[in-house]
């Protein structure tokens, strides 16, 4: 009975795009973001990368296999999972750590609430929410040996901004500061994104509206200055979240109107945390924060059926 299927009226549209491709294109569109962090940062980086992938698709079949359920791993969501979490680590944490926001992402935030298209927030950001709370020393030291430059030590743009210092927007764009392994780079990342959208794999509307109200929010309450507010752009995993995490499908709004209104909030928690919250990156607790709101907007902006809406004589 488990295999009966259930089918809708007509039109029915067929499309040969499969989950297992549409994460493969993810997996090639962060590969620049990888690369160069790894250049960058060092071994250590490819280390954590490497072993975070790993613990995600062993924690999605060990999983599975202990529940008697069917083993997911070849759709490749472990691995983007995996790779999203690991590019949102400091280039010298421990790798026990990111390992263990591995099986929390894939275990508690994913496989507890039926699996993949049943989580309600993006199980990669929940993990690093989650290990920022748990391991806050390990999770905002951003001191790292670059290859082939002077040391990298002392704060991280986001952290400069919010003292009134100025950053250097070459530096930005080209990936020459602290960070994380994944967002340091503006060009690398760019490069995935322009590959995703070409690939018809996420549609630009979210990105651009979540990074255009972050520019306009702090150039309005950030001083009209607007170096300051192309920096805050480029600093910070703003670009990797708008792009790579903000358009996840499962956790991001169907409806055309309800992607305008999510990137919109989206736009105004980040610009509320940055400029006045406690810590001067907000991301990840945006996003996290708008999931939860999804259902939401979707209920408010379906589109109206065809036949009905109308006023009644």
């Amino acid at each position: 009975m488990e295999k009966l299927l259930k089918v809708s009226s007509s039109p029915h549209v067929r499309d040969g795009v499969t989950t297992q491709r549409l994460m493969f294109d993810v997996v090639i569109a962060m590969i620049p973001a990888s690369v160069y962090g790894v250049w960058q940062f060092g071994m250590n980086a490819l280390l954590v990368l490497i072993a975070t992938v790993i613990a995600s698709v062993a924690a999605e079949y060990l999983y599975e296999k202990l529940m008697h359920k069917p083993i997911t791993i070849s759709d490749g969501s472990a691995v983007v999972t995996g790779m999203i979490l690991a590019l949102n680590m400091p280039p010298e944490i421990p790798v026990w750590i990111p390992v263990l926001g591995a099986f929390f992402a894939i275990i508690v935030v994913k496989q507890l609430y039926g699996g993949l298209g049943q989580n309600f927030m993006n199980p990669a950001l929940a993990a690093r929410c989650f290990l920022l709370t748990s391991f806050a020393l390990f999770m905002n030291n951003f001191s790292s040996a670059k290859l082939g430059f002077d040391s990298l030590t002392g704060a991280t743009p986001l952290a400069q901004l919010r003292a009134g210092e100025t950053v250097d927007l070459a530096s930005l764009v080209i990936g020459r500061i602290p960070g994380t392994i994944g967002e340091v780079s503006v060009i690398a990342l760019l490069i995935g994104a322009i590959y995703m959208v070409v690939r018809k794999v996420i549609s630009p509307v979210i990105p651009l509206i979540y990074i255009g109200t972050v520019f306009v929010f702090t150039f309005l309450f950030g001083g009209f200055n607007l170096t300051y507010s192309l920096s805050e752009i480029c600093a910070g995993g703003l670009i990797f979240g708008a792009f790579f995490m903000a358009t996840d499908y499962v956790t991001s709004p169907l409806t055309p109107k309800g992607q305008i209104v999510y990137g919109l909030i989206l736009g105004i928690v980040t610009g509320i945390f940055r400029l006045w919250g406690a810590s001067p990156e907000g991301v990840s607790y945006a996003i996290i924060f708008s999931n939860l709101l999804v259902p939401l907007i979707e209920r408010y902006t379906l589109p109206t059926a065809f036949g009905k809406g109308g006023q009644k004589k």
